[in-house]
C-alpha cells in the first residue's frame, strides 16, 4: 500500500506529537517524584536552628504540638495529622471562610430561602473541610500501606549491610517518596534528638493510625524487650504487610457488587429526580410545599441513609 506525501508528514507529526507529550509527562512525573522525597530535606535546610529546631517545625507542620501532643479536639487533631497537609491554621481558616461563603451563596440561590443558605453555609464550612481531610487522609493511609514493604526491605539490606537501625531509618527517609520518606525521616530526627527506637516508632505509628505501621511497632518493641534477630523480624513483617494487601485487594474484588450496587442505588433517585426536574419542572414543583411530601421525603432519605450505613457496614471489611 502506498502512502502519499501528505499521509507520511501526517504520520510524522502525530509522532512527533506523541514523544513531545511522553517527554513532558516524563519530566513532570520525575520532577514530582523529586519533589517528593525532598520534601522533608526541604524543611530541614530552610529551618535554622539545628535538629531541635528542625524536630519542633516538622511536628508543627504536622499540626501537632512542640512536644509532640494533638491540638483541640481529638478526632479532628487525629484527622489533621492523618491527612499529612501542612498545616497552616491562617491559610486553612481563609479556605474554610471562602468555602462557608461559596456553600451559603449555592445554598440561597438553590432554595431561595434563609434556611437553605444557612445550610450551604454549615455544609460548605463544616461539612466540606471534613471530607477533603477524611479523602486526603485515606488516599495517604493508601499510600502508606504499599511503600511500607519497600521501606522494611530497605532497613532490612541496610541492616545485613552492618548499617546500625537509626542509619537504616534515616536512609528511608532520605530515599523514599512521601508520605513514608517524610514518616521515617521524623522518627530518624527523633531518635538523633535523644528518643530511643521504640518511643521514635512509637510515635510514628501514633501519627499514622495504620494497622500495617502499628505492626511493625508492636515487632520493634519486642525484638527491643525480648531480643532476637531484628532483621529476620522484619523480613517476616514485611511478608505479612505484602499478603494482608493482597487480602484487602481480594476483598475489595469480592465486595465490588455490593459497592456498586450501592452506588446505583443511591444515586437512582438523585437522577430521576434531576431529569424531572429538566423535562418537567412542575411535576413536583406544584406539590413539593405540601406538608405531607416533605415530610414523605424526609423519611425516604432517611430510610436511604440508614440502607446505605447498612450497606456499608455489609461491605467494609477490616484485617
Amino acid at each position: 500500500m502506498a502512502f502519499s506525501g501528505n499521509s507520511v508528514f501526517l504520520i510524522l507529526l502525530f509522532a512527533a506529537v506523541f514523544a513531545a507529550g511522553q517527554g513532558i509527562f516524563g519530566l513532570a512525573t520525575v520532577a514530582s517524584q523529586k519533589r517528593l522525597v525532598n520534601r522533608r530535606l526541604t524543611v530541614a535546610d530552610r529551618v535554622e536552628g539545628g535538629l531541635s529546631t528542625l524536630v519542633v517545625e516538622l511536628r508543627k507542620q504536622r499540626g501537632l504540638t512542640a512536644s509532640g501532643e494533638r491540638r483541640g479536639w481529638a478526632w479532628l487533631s487525629d484527622l489533621i495529622v492523618r491527612s499529612g497537609l501542612p498545616y497552616d491554621p491562617r491559610r486553612w481558616a481563609l479556605c474554610v471562610g471562602v468555602a462557608a461563603i461559596g456553600g451559603g451563596v449555592a445554598g440561597a440561590l438553590l432554595g431561595r430561602t434563609a434556611i437553605a443558605a444557612m445550610g450551604g453555609v454549615v455544609l460548605g464550612g463544616a461539612l466540606l473541610p471534613v471530607v477533603f481531610l477524611k479523602v486526603c487522609a485515606d488516599r495517604r493511609d493508601k499510600a502508606l500501606g504499599l511503600q511500607l514493604p519497600q521501606a522494611l526491605d530497605i532497613i532490612v539490606r541496610s541492616l545485613e549491610a552492618g548499617h546500625p537501625v537509626p542509619v537504616a531509618i534515616a536512609l528511608v527517609g532520605k530515599e523514599m517518596a512521601d508520605p513514608i520518606g517524610s514518616e521515617f525521616g521524623m522518627a530518624a530526627d527523633e531518635i538523633a534528638y535523644g528518643a530511643n527506637l521504640s518511643q521514635a516508632v512509637e510515635r510514628m505509628a501514633d501519627r499514622c493510625r495504620h494497622a500495617d505501621v502499628d505492626l511493625f511497632a508492636a515487632t520493634v518493641r519486642l525484638q527491643e524487650r525480648a531480643g532476637g534477630n531484628l532483621t529476620g523480624l522484619l523480613k517476616l513483617n514485611a511478608h505479612t504487610v505484602r499478603e494482608r494487601h493482597k487480602m484487602r485487594l481480594k476483598i475489595k474484588a469480592a465486595s465490588s457488587e455490593g459497592r456498586a450496587s450501592a452506588l446505583i442505588l443511591t444515586a437512582a433517585p438523585f437522577l430521576v429526580g434531576g431529569i424531572l426536574q429538566i423535562s418537567s419542572p412542575h411535576f413536583y414543583g406544584d406539590i413539593i410545599h405540601e406538608p405531607f411530601i416533605q415530610t414523605g421525603l424526609a423519611l425516604l432519605g432517611t430510610w436511604m441513609l440508614l440502607g446505605n450505613l447498612v450497606m456499608r457496614r455489609m461491605i467494609e471489611l477490616r484485617i
